[in-house]
């Protein structure tokens, strides 16, 4: 701790210097597009949204200064304060940071701009470790058998149980790994590939502690890490986080204008009880209640009118509405088959056609809904999953889309959910089997509050689980998990009409 009992100031080093030769590039890879944005700013925005982290400084290749410099301005990465030429390797870009970060005490993270999937947990993870280690590194155990080799002949196979794959961020006390680095560099044979091995090496007394990682904390290097990376994006999932307490949610949402289509029962009525309790004015559209067909253009449209000249801003636009029709594509008529595609996907298309320039002078949020089924293709749920997938898609465009507007586009993902209607469709089910409708009209509402934007939003019921020993790692333990994606997916054949 500093003087005065303050914490310690938290800095992310961005190393981003690299050229991307084994990628066959002619930019630097952490320039290159993943998921519709460039690597690095994937990157910048996990270190930008963790609550622990300060400062954020980016050593960049030389010759793409300006190029981050202005992904930086437009994209509001506040905490960014310096971005300067990184070093021709990595010990040198390591020396050029410890230089601009200064003398006084501090926690510095090190971080591959070329790993974007790095998660705020593993960050945050970083960061309370340093709190009682002065090193902290990531890693992740191997699946695979590791072998020793001398040219083509295997020397030795070391237990994988003790073996970890190492990955970034690696943090440190900054007078930790600025002593290091002096002892490093009078040694003539100096050489080294990160920061926790000069560490180990020059100053084997201080422990440094293990944070767990994630396998896709991976490092863009090769070409086919370009397409796994876009693929993960493609289908990641976040979670919000809960505000402390009802005074928070009405300080949010007290005065604020929502539109929900679709707000007449189960999750769409269930939000609109929520965000009424903390102080949000509501309207709900629905073909039950208010005669609005959300497939009709002309109905949204006079939909939003109504509502911005009653109460002249619009704040957040929730699209709950939803169809769903099993069976074989090929016994499916042409009504059912316009009814899926409008329902599910045209409407929420015109609805955010019509609706971004209320939400734009309010910068707002667009809140759509799909399912788990999104993630992979179900026969006898052709029309519904695939519509699904093209909303998440839809989600990740506009987010990127509108984000100079100001404009945040997200979508809840949950499992399946008791309602009524879900009741009249498949009868009574086990009540535990079934999220309440309650709680992801919680959770969209701490999507609706969140300064996110471009994410699928994952509502699951909490399990326990036994994980095992690993190798003979030790006694297994029970942990909280979710439910996977794939047990989800199974039991896409239960899917009910309205998410």
């Amino acid at each position: 701790m500093s003087a005065g009992g303050s914490r310690l100031r938290n800095i992310g080093v961005i190393l981003a210097g690299g050229v991307g030769t084994r990628v066959g590039l002619t930019i630097p890879k952490q320039l290159l597009k993943i998921a519709g944005k460039p690597v690095i700013e994937h990157t910048l925005a996990s270190f930008q949204n963790t609550n622990e982290i300060d400062e954020i400084i980016v050593l960049m290749a030389p010759g793409y200064l300006d190029d981050v410099r202005a992904l930086v301005s437009s994209r509001g990465f506040s905490k960014v304060t310096t971005v300067i030429e990184g070093g021709r390797t990595r010990n040198d870009s390591t020396r050029i940071a410890l230089d601009a970060i200064g003398e006084e005490e501090c926690n510095v993270l090190f971080h591959d701009a070329v790993r974007p999937l790095v998660t705020q947990r593993i960050i945050r993870e970083c960061v309370n470790a340093l709190r009682q280690y002065e090193a902290v590194d990531v890693g992740i155990p191997s699946a695979d058998t590791i072998v020793v080799v001398d040219g083509s002949i295997i020397t030795d196979i070391p237990d994988r149980a003790r073996l970890r794959r190492g990955q970034t961020p690696q943090g440190f006390r900054l007078s930790t790994i600025r002593r290091a680095y002096e002892l490093a560099w009078q040694d003539p044979n100096f050489a080294a590939t990160d920061d926790c091995s000069v560490v180990l090496k020059y100053l084997p007394d201080v422990p440094i502690h293990l944070v767990d990682g994630s396998e896709h904390n991976m490092k863009v290097t090769d070409p086919v890490d370009l397409f796994i990376a876009d693929k993960l994006f493609q289908l990641s999932s976040s979670s919000v986080e809960r505000l402390a307490g009802a005074a928070a949610y009405e300080e949010r949402l007290r005065g604020r204008v929502a539109v929900v289509f679709g707000g007449s029962y189960g999750i769409g009525s269930e939000i609109v009880a929520v965000l009424e309790s903390y102080g949000a004015t509501v309207f709900a559209f629905s073909r039950t209640t208010t005669n609005t067909f959300v497939e009709d253009p002309r109905d949204v449209d006079d939909a939003l009118g109504k509502v911005y000249s009653d109460a002249g801003r619009i704040d957040f636009i929730v699209v709950t509405a939803g169809v769903l029709t099993t069976g074989a594509l090929a016994d499916c008529d042409d009504d059912t088959v316009d009814e899926m595609i409008a329902v599910n996907y045209v409407a929420p298309v015109q609805i955010a056609r019509l609706g971004v320039q209320y939400l734009a002078e309010t910068k707002g949020q667009l809140l759509l809904f799909t399912s788990s089924s999104y993630t992979r293709g179900r026969a006898g749920y052709s029309l519904y999953s695939s519509t699904k997938a093209a909303v998440v898609n839809l989600t990740q465009a506009l987010a990127d889309e509108w984000l100079d507007l100001g404009v945040r586009v997200n979508c809840i993902n949950p499992e399946r959910t008791a309602t009524p209607m879900r009741t009249r469709a498949f009868g009574e089910e086990p009540r535990q089997d079934l999220l309440d409708a309650a709680d992801v009209a919680q959770t969209s509402v701490d999507a609706l509050v969140a300064d996110v934007t471009g994410q699928v939003i994952d509502v699951r019921r909490p399990v326990t689980a036994v994980v095992g020993p690993a190798s003979g790692a030790g006694e297994g333990v029970a942990v909280q998990a979710e439910l996977r994606e794939e047990e989800a997916a199974a039991e896409a054949a239960r899917e009910h009409q309205s998410p």
